[in-house]
């Protein structure tokens, strides 16, 4: 399978005409998924800067565009009910004719919760509610009428953890996103394939996808022979698609 090629639109310091002319430019090149994050604030620079909420817009990326997948890289389980959720994620997935993947982590950026009310926790007690949810998200996609286009609805789960994200990676996932250096990935994909043996899983069947910063898409092919195969670049305003354009190009 040739390797795929995304690009992650970083809803920050931006505006919603950016990120529109972004997201339908970045589909038009042949991109094989769009991604923004789901946060309320600013992760990098200036921490009052303009920032824009994820899920409302996903709905008009879905009817925005027409080619490539799309998703939130990745949604915070703690800010939506899961059925609240798993009925977004179907009407997203109806809306962009079968085009949606549900990307979800149990969340870290504690001035999200902070300033929008949410139960910050600890890691451990993120981690146990997104293990909660995650079966009631699929309860509710199986419910639902009508049901999601894709069947299954694509399931991407975010995050490196070893002793509980992998496993529950094993699990449920379709997709798995993580970050670091190829040697770094390739141990945590290890890691992985030994969870899928414990639960009865095929390695196989789940997808392996990376976030990597723009500047580093002259190392598409050292992960590619990592085992990577779904490459996401992070891209900021004002959206230069040069780097891209030349991941589609070394691809080939």
């Amino acid at each position: 399978m040739a390797l795929r090629i995304g690009v992650q639109l970083q809803p920050q310091a931006t505006t919603t005409d950016a990120l529109r002319a972004a997201w339908r430019a970045v589909d038009q090149a042949g991109a094989d998924s769009i991604w923004v994050w789901d946060h309320f604030y600013p992760l990098y620079g200036d921490p009052d800067a303009a920032h824009l909420e994820c899920y409302t817009l996903l709905a008009a990326m879905a009817v925005e565009t027409s080619r490539s997948a799309f998703g939130a890289m990745v949604t915070c389980n703690s800010y939506r009910n899961p059925e609240l959720l798993a009925d977004m994620a179907r009407t997203l997935d109806h809306l962009s004719g079968g085009r949606f993947i549900l990307g979800i982590g149990s969340g870290w950026f504690e001035r999200d919760y902070v300033e929008y009310g949410y139960d910050f926790g600890t890691a451990s007690s993120r981690l146990k509610d997104l293990a909660a949810a995650l079966p009631r998200i699929k309860d509710r996609l199986a419910k639902l009428n009508p049901p999601p286009v894709q069947q299954p609805l694509p399931l991407l789960i975010g995050g490196g953890g070893e002793k509980v994200t992998l496993r529950l990676v094993a699990e449920h996932a379709t997709m798995w996103n993580a970050f670091g250096t190829p040697a770094e990935y390739q141990r945590k994909s290890r890691i992985l394939d030994e969870w899928c043996t414990k639960v009865g899983r095929d390695p196989a069947g789940i997808e392996r996808t990376i976030n990597i910063r723009a500047s580093e898409v002259g190392r598409l092919e050292e992960y590619e022979a990592v085992g990577v195969q779904h490459v996401i670049l992070g891209l900021g305003h004002p959206f230069d698609l040069a780097p891209l354009h030349a991941a589609l190009e070394r691809r080939g």
